[in-house]
């Protein structure tokens, strides 16, 4: 196979080198027959020039490249370019729609492709990354006690609480009463005579009791969860939860979104995504957050070269090659276009109506 592949190079070679011999030899034939006339110079001329330039399309744009990557970056680029192409061109503009219609569409595809049927979560998810992750929010005790006062522990919770169980206990009340009869009637008599007695509304002095004992009650939770979930609770807890899931296909978290015509969770989603983006990028904060990068990264690289930034980014010289050779045919294009034809033309022609050159020319031709 490889012998064949040989061959082949060897007859493509050829049949190049072939193609080039009889495009020279038109040339010369071109430049005989216009050897007088200005306009058939330039044609000539236009004609080789294509020709050298797709001959040495490749080589040039490896030695733009080598030549490109030698400069430093200060050089070409300042910090306020940067900040100019990111602050007032970049956030200055909207996502269009046809890239937004493609971010769904991808999404979408991503999302409920059937590969995802046959691929658990712990195909992306590595048990590794959630011991990493359980030690990370186990060690944090602090952050933790705070979460926990915030969701136990605050006198809102302990207000939410107090008015649910009043509600809950008054329901009961009342409809126990009522089913009750005489005896219902009997103890709401009672309630009533109570509440005369003590000038005190029952209800009131119902709330102002389960709201005393329920914050004593909440302070106590508060310090119990605390003590419970100990660093090694939390990672106890978040791998047990982990060994439960990791297990299933990655298509399971279909079932947390709606896929119905008008009514996509994907859809939602990056309407919302568009929305915070559009309120963030015209805003003075997100500005002074970018120039600061800016500042940053230019401080940190402006006196690299372009091959070094390019390295930065897994640009290497092989990669270059590879992009030129896979490039190579729409240069070729180029080349052969009728728009660049016509630059050359007009170039020669400028060149050739400049009065010394003119000059030079019938001086020569008599």
């Amino acid at each position: 196979m490889q012998k064949s592949k040989d061959s082949q190079h060897s007859k493509d070679a050829q049949s190049s080198a072939s193609g080039s011999d009889s495009a020279i030899t038109d040339l010369s034939a071109t430049s005989s027959d216009a050897a007088l006339t200005t306009d058939g110079l330039i044609e000539a001329q236009l004609m080789f020039m294509q020709h050298w330039l797709r001959q040495h399309a490749e080589p040039l744009a490896n030695e733009a490249w080598q030549w490109l990557g030698e400069q430093t970056l200060s050089q070409y680029v300042s910090c306020d370019d940067l900040q100019y192409l990111l602050n007032d061109w970049l956030l200055s503009q909207p996502i269009s729609e046809v890239m937004r219609a493609d971010i769904r569409d991808i999404l979408h595809t991503l999302i409920y492709h059937p590969i995802n049927d046959n691929i658990p979560l712990s195909e992306i998810i590595d048990d590794t990354q959630v011991e990493t992750i359980t030690s990370y929010i186990g060690s944090h005790e602090q952050q933790r006690n705070l979460l926990i006062h915030s969701l136990i522990g605050n006198d809102a919770f302990a207000d939410l609480l107090t008015q649910t169980l009043y509600h809950a206990i008054n329901d009961f009340m009342e409809s126990t009463l009522d089913k009750a009869g005489g005896v219902g009637k009997l103890m709401k008599l009672g309630r009533s005579s109570f509440e005369k007695a003590t000038n005190k509304n029952l209800d009131d002095k119902l709330q102002t009791y389960l709201r005393r004992n329920i914050k004593d009650l909440t302070h106590r939770a508060e310090a119990n969860a605390q003590a419970h979930l100990s660093n090694e609770e939390v990672a106890r807890l978040l791998v047990t939860g982990w060994a439960g899931i990791k297990d299933q296909p990655i298509s399971h978290l279909q079932t947390y979104l709606n896929d119905e015509p008008g009514d996509s969770s994907l859809t939602h989603i990056e309407a919302s995504a568009q929305q915070s983006y559009n309120r963030l990028r015209v805003s003075p904060y997100v500005h002074s957050l970018v120039t600061a990068a800016v500042e940053t990264w230019y401080g940190n690289h402006q006196s690299d070269t372009f091959a070094t930034v390019a390295a930065g980014l897994n640009i290497s010289e092989q990669a270059m090659a590879q992009l030129s050779t896979a490039l190579l045919p729409i240069a070729h294009d180029a080349i052969d276009s009728p728009w660049l034809a016509a630059h050359i033309r007009e170039m020669l022609e400028t060149f050739y109506n400049q009065p010394h050159i003119k000059a030079g020319l019938t001086v020569n031709n008599l």
